[in-house]
């Protein structure tokens, strides 16, 4: 027998959700069968069997929030199959046999009730506000079953417990209408934690934004000359992201500190560049980050983010794809945006904001204008540690050199 238990999840995420169970108590498994799926607050893991047997028990259901190392079911040897699914109909069957076992099941179930609950019954005791601590079981062994917690609702002796339950209503009440229909749905884990890390950023850090405009022509124009060779040569398109990007790269080197976090009353400035993309994913935005991105050429990022981009769609990050970036570049411009003031990415300390190219006039000098493709870009810093004066230059640099788009071969 072995328990199946959570598995470390990374970088400071303590608990996940059960989103689906892949198999059913009482079937069989083998060594590397997929089990279940969590969702975590950054990405969703698919949990196998690491032994053969058959899934004997399910301790945590479906929409149970679990803890690293947490036992969330249990593997038995397997001929054990069959009995934790006879149990149930056995316990309906014969009622008037309970009281033989009567004296020992109350102890057995107070200790194991948070343990041996069938999920069903931890669905319905969900429902009915009970506390799976205070329902009797009927069992030997103690195993819950729906009879028993429906039991529990319908004794006299449940409605104290039940009143808690109806205390609830402290979570802010939205009152429905008449004639006014409504979905109520429960967030994502992931939504929500995007929710409150964007709260504790504004709250956290001294977060201003700076704003500059590019003059993308020359970019381009060196993407019209150069897109086809460059995909016949390296099989990916030339798109924007490589030339931000190494233009990133460029600006950090030459104002370090935005390349930067706080850890307490120390200041870590880092001398490797992980830039963080932002990627619209199914279930809200994410952040894979593409590794030494100053050692990669033109081709390399313009790979590496297809790569996690596709990775994001499809759910199938790892956290390894997300942890230790060191500055972000969020493009709103995909969407249709012209302007806004990005969110720091914490720990971070800078986030480059890219927006929509339009085509607007710009003054070429004192009597000549001309119809430019432009593109606001705006940085989100830490005033904290990076002053408002080495935020501005920061920006120029990005903007000057995605203006002379030969110069990232040298500067990025």
């Amino acid at each position: 027998m072995s328990d199946i238990k959570v598995p470390d999840l990374g970088e400071s995420i303590s608990e996940a959700t059960i989103t689906k169970w892949l198999k059913k108590e009482g079937e069989a498994v083998s060594q590397g069968d997929l089990l279940l799926e969590l969702e975590t607050d950054k990405v969703n893991l698919e949990i196998s069997a690491e032994s053969s047997g058959v899934l004997s028990s399910i301790v945590k259901a479906e929409g149970d929030t679990v803890l690293v190392g947490e036992t969330i079911g249990v593997i038995g040897e397997g001929g054990a199959a069959a009995a934790p699914a006879a149990e149930a109909p056995a316990q309906a069957a014969a009622p008037t046999a309970a009281p033989s076992a009567a004296p020992a099941a109350p102890a057995a179930a107070a200790a194991a009730a948070d343990a041996i609950a069938s999920p069903s019954a931890r669905k319905l005791a969900r429902e009915l506000g009970i506390d799976l601590n205070q329902v009797k079981s009927a069992d030997p062994v103690g195993r819950i079953y729906n009879q028993d917690v429906a039991s529990h609702g319908t004794a006299p002796a449940a409605a104290a417990p039940a009143a808690p339950a109806a205390a609830a209503p402290a979570k802010p009440a939205f009152t429905e209408q008449p004639g006014k229909p409504v979905e109520r749905t429960k967030m994502s884990r992931r939504r929500q934690t995007i929710a409150k890390r964007l709260v504790e950023a504004q709250q956290t850090a001294a977060m201003l934004t700076t704003f500059n405009e590019v003059d993308m022509t020359a970019i381009l124009d060196v993407r019209k000359r150069r897109k086809d060779a460059f995909k016949e040569k390296n099989e990916i398109g030339l798109g924007f992201m490589s030339f931000f990007t190494k233009a990133v790269v460029g600006a950090l080197k030459k104002f370090p500190l935005l390349n930067a976090e706080i850890d307490g009353d120390d200041l870590i400035v880092k001398k490797f560049y992980d830039i963080g993309i932002a990627v619209a994913a199914p279930d809200g935005l994410v952040v894979p980050v593409v590794r030494d991105a100053d050692r990669l050429g033109f081709a390399g990022i313009e790979k590496t983010i297809a790569e996690l981009a596709g990775k994001a769609r499809k759910n199938s990050l790892a956290m390894s794809d997300l942890q230790g970036g060191t500055f972000t570049i969020t493009n709103g411009g995909v969407f249709g945006s012209l302007l806004s003031t990005p969110i720091l990415n914490a720990p971070q300390v800078g986030i480059l904001g890219m927006h929509k190219i339009q085509i607007r006039p710009v003054a070429i000098n004192d009597t000549e204008m001309a119809n430019r493709p432009m593109m606001y870009i705006a940085l989100s810093y830490d005033h904290r540690i990076v002053d408002g004066s080495e935020a501005v230059r920061f920006l120029v640099t990005v903007k000057e050199l995605l203006e002379d788009p030969e110069s990232l071969l040298l500067e990025g």
